[in-house]
């Protein structure tokens, strides 16, 4: 976020808290509509402190105090400030204790109310003018019901404030951990790529040169059209077909080496790399010792929704416990982050063929990375 941006969202917040206050002020105003010249100064006063301990209660109390569990301090804190704005208003702007007998004030005398009065007994009390309890514990009221509202307000929005900071933290761990395992898919394909370059080596085969051309296609590919969140998936389908072209040339029988492609692939987008490992492990898997390779690849595009199809014979090899399966794990992990309850993926075994099937929803447009 820029200065100009930090700048404007300011601003806007001041407009906005202007606006609001504005909006209870002239409300309040309503109960001197017919008598405008009874509005005294303790008006002015009660907005002003109140407004005062609003902000004083938002953005130093509550923080420092309230959500920091130390109650009884903040409970302090609050009623003092209620005491001393109370303290204010009633010896210096509520005219209703202008009149309040002082402490010391004399017993009420009985005096005559006048000549004509006296002359038939008639007397009356003079008594101090006592307020009624209202006027000393209402104006409180006031302040409490400032101190309630700020203090929601700020637990609302500290609520809110952690609940983004966890969904920001939560992408920025997702993005850095499939930035970790997209970089986890190039060197594993390179080496699967450069094996067979070397198995066309290792035969003098006239078919290298091809090959390396082949490789450089697939290599430009994951450098230049990857960096994107999604891309094309007539892309993405290319590339496959492009993989499997490079390994037709090291095999001796490519009869029943198949793909297969259905449906509209135009302004449709998934994530780059994807597919690629269950292709890497069925020709690492579905090799013979002959070079014979049985591998058969169906995909289907129906509207948002693909579903790809690979088998592949299971041949006699020795595991690698340490390397075997990083692609399979790798693409899994993928799968759970890019497609949360987007994608069903089902893998199934028997003596003789491996199969998946993986069905996901895809993009319809294409999202950069954050």
């Amino acid at each position: 976020m820029n200065i100009n941006t930090i700048k404007n969202t300011s601003s806007n917040k001041i407009l906005f808290h202007s606006i609001i206050w504005a909006f209870f002020i002239l409300t309040s105003l309503i109960q001197f509509y017919e008598s405008p010249f009874r509005i005294n100064n303790d008006f002015y006063v009660q907005w002003f402190t109140g407004i005062v301990l609003f902000y004083l209660n938002y953005f130093y109390l509550v923080p420092a105090l309230l959500l920091e569990k130390k109650y009884w301090l903040y409970f302090a804190f609050v009623l003092a400030l209620i005491l001393l704005f109370m303290i204010i208003r009633i010896n210096y702007f509520i005219p209703e204790f202008n009149h309040v007998r002082p402490p010391n004030m004399l017993p009420p005398k009985i005096m005559p109310e006048g000549p004509t009065d006296f002359m038939r007994g008639e007397r009356r009390i003079i008594m101090a003018r006592r307020q009624p309890l209202f006027f000393k514990i209402g104006p409180s009221l006031f302040y409490i019901l400032i101190l309630t509202i700020s203090a929601i307000i700020r637990t609302l929005t500290e609520f809110y404030n952690n609940q983004q900071n966890k969904l920001i933290a939560e992408t920025h761990r997702t993005n850095t951990e499939l930035i970790y395992l997209r970089k986890q898919t190039n060197p594993h394909f390179l080496f699967n790529s450069l094996n067979s370059i070397y198995s066309l080596a290792h035969k003098k085969s006239d078919l290298v040169p091809d090959a390396i051309v082949t490789l450089s296609e697939l290599m430009r590919y994951m450098l230049y059209e990857t960096d994107n969140k999604t891309v094309a998936l007539e892309k993405e389908i290319n590339y496959i077909q492009n993989y499997i072209e490079l390994q037709k040339l090291r095999l001796n029988d490519i009869e029943d080496i198949v793909i297969n492609v259905h449906g509209d692939t135009r302004n449709k987008f998934i994530e780059p790399l994807l597919l690629i490992s269950f292709v890497e492990n069925a020709f690492k898997y579905g090799t013979d010792y002959k070079g014979a390779a049985h591998v058969k690849i169906k995909i289907f595009i129906h509207e948002n929704s693909l579903d790809f199809w690979i088998e592949n014979t299971i041949e006699d090899y020795t595991k690698d416990p340490e390397n075997s399966g990083i692609g399979l794990a790798n693409i899994k992990n993928r799968l759970d982050l890019l497609y949360p309850n987007a994608h069903e993926l089902d893998i199934t075994q028997d003596n003789q063929y491996y199969r998946v099937h993986l069905n996901l929803k895809l993009d319809e447009i294409q999202t950069p990375i954050n």
